[in-house]
């Protein structure tokens, strides 16, 4: 069965007696590692390592784009069940624009941690300054918020970035900030 062709192969039985040929792309055993970070991509598992946020407050469900210690694009699939919709507001659910800078926020911890390493995994980025935040559209369950994000210096454990959050190309949200990484 091919990528395109979905029809079932006549020839095989569905047994797994015998593994693929390791040598054709795609065999497995996979190597999960490898595939979390393929084509510069960090899936979930990849930024629940390297950042210690969890739900109900993890604001990024995947980073591409990934260039270590110049940017990277965390990706927010926004839905309904999002606890926040249940008061912002339940009759016109609106993301709050607090929370996209969140998004903002943790997508620069992700490219922190991955520019200085495995040995910072986990390690917490705390917010120091923002600065000229502007909301220009809101942000409805359904949307998929690109949050670009831009280092644009680091003097030792302090990190200075521009954000920008997208949907469907359209500018939402916009904000340069300042965030220290703490010492282990």
């Amino acid at each position: 069965m091919s990528a395109t062709d979905l029809s079932p192969d006549p020839a095989d039985d569905g047994s797994l007696d015998e593994a693929p040929d390791e040598t054709k792309k795609g065999a497995w055993p996979m190597d999960l590692d490898a595939v979390a970070v393929a084509e510069h991509v960090i899936d979930i598992h990849g930024i629940r390592r390297m950042i210690p946020h969890r739900y109900p407050f993890l604001m990024i469900d995947r980073v591409k784009d990934l260039v270590l210690n110049d940017r990277a694009t965390g990706i927010k699939n926004v839905t309904i069940n999002e606890p926040y919709f249940q008061g912002h507001f339940p009759s016109d659910p609106i993301m709050p624009g607090v929370l996209i800078i969140e998004a903002m926020a943790q997508t620069a911890a992700v490219l922190v941690v991955a520019s200085l390493g495995p040995e910072r995994e986990g390690s917490l980025v705390y917010f120091m300054s923002v600065e000229s935040a502007r909301f220009r559209k809101p942000v409805v369950p359904g949307d998929t918020l690109l949050v670009h994000v831009e280092k644009e210096r680091k003097r030792g454990n302090v990190w200075k970035f521009s954000g920008r959050a997208e949907v469907n190309g359209n500018v939402v949200a916009d904000a340069t900030y300042t965030a220290m990484i703490r010492d282990n």
